[in-house]
């Protein structure tokens, strides 16, 4: 049985084509000045509407913030990428079952490379304004316009942050990318989700690491199960500490202050890395005219 997460790329790829398929059928008369459409990230969704788009000879432009391959790029170095069979526009069958994040994007790169797919890298879009029948996005660089603005954003959002002193050392991060460059560190990962648990499993691997999880609740309720049993596993063995229930007070130049029910600790520390999850967008959403609607599971 696969887990659930095996067909998020490639669902990510069908909608991205589904939504150029969409916007092609609308009304093509539009002043040549105007793009078709305006494709802001360039993940799995981003970077499959751009070819899309391409495949239909539609005037487009495609803008991220950050770099090619949206949160795929931002996983752990060497970790395996479930993936689905998936079609890509202009490519075809995509037939990857498993396959590393090195790969996969490796494969994306040389798509682009092949199609001539070209991309706004660090663009940030600061604005959508609608007049009439067309939309202004203004960003960080330039001011477009464009009959249809294709939001392929994903749910990452902003990293959240601990909001305490010294958070803005270089030494804080918001995510793992390669756990070797951790070895002989003293490192504390705070967190209780997955990506907490997998950072820290893996730092506390490495040759010569103190490692600190630190969580505010009292389990990891969260996470699958299996990387609770990794952390269990790397408690016990001596290689991991972990600290529930408790919160960063300060981060200091070589320490950390963390408090647990009432009681204050100091730490060594060389590196922090914050897995709290990301602020979703939903004030930018509401801002260009998206409704945002939450639900609350019930009983």
């Amino acid at each position: 049985m696969r887990r659930p997460n095996t067909y998020l790329i490639r669902n990510a790829i069908e909608q991205g084509r589904q939504a150029i398929d969409s916007i092609r059928k609308l009304d093509s008369r539009r002043p040549s000045s105007t793009y078709d459409v305006i494709i802001v990230g360039a993940g799995p969704a981003g970077i499959s509407a751009s070819l899309a788009a391409m495949q239909h000879k539609l005037r487009f432009l495609t803008i991220e913030q950050d770099t090619f391959g949206g949160t795929v790029a931002h996983f752990p170095r060497g970790k395996l990428v479930m993936t689905a069979p998936a079609v890509l526009p202009l490519v075809g069958k995509v037939k990857f079952k498993e396959v590393s994040k090195e790969k996969l994007l490796q494969f994306w790169e040389d798509v682009a490379r092949k199609t001539g797919l070209k991309i706004n890298y660090g663009e940030q879009v600061e604005a959508i304004t609608q007049s009439d029948s067309e939309f202004e996005v203004r960003t960080t660089r330039a001011s477009y316009r464009a009959s249809s603005v294709l939001l392929a954003i994903g749910r990452r959002g902003t990293p959240r942050k601990l909001e305490v002193e010294g958070e803005d050392q270089a030494k804080v991060v918001y995510r793992l990318i390669d756990p070797q460059q951790y070895r002989r560190r003293h490192v504390l990962v705070v967190g209780g989700g997955d990506s907490a648990l997998e950072a820290a499993a893996s730092i506390a691997e490495q040759p010569g690491t103190t490692v600190t999880l630190s969580h505010r609740s009292e389990a990891f309720s969260r996470a699958k199960l299996k990387n609770r049993e990794r952390v269990e596993i790397a408690e016990k063995s001596g290689q991991l500490r972990i600290v529930l229930q408790s919160s960063v007070k300060k981060i200091g130049r070589h320490d950390v202050e963390i408090e647990q029910r009432g009681r204050h600790m100091k730490i060594k520390n060389d590196a922090v890395i914050v897995c709290a999850g990301g602020i979703l967008p939903t004030a930018f959403l509401k801002s260009v005219g998206i409704e945002v609607e939450t639900k609350y599971g019930t009983a």
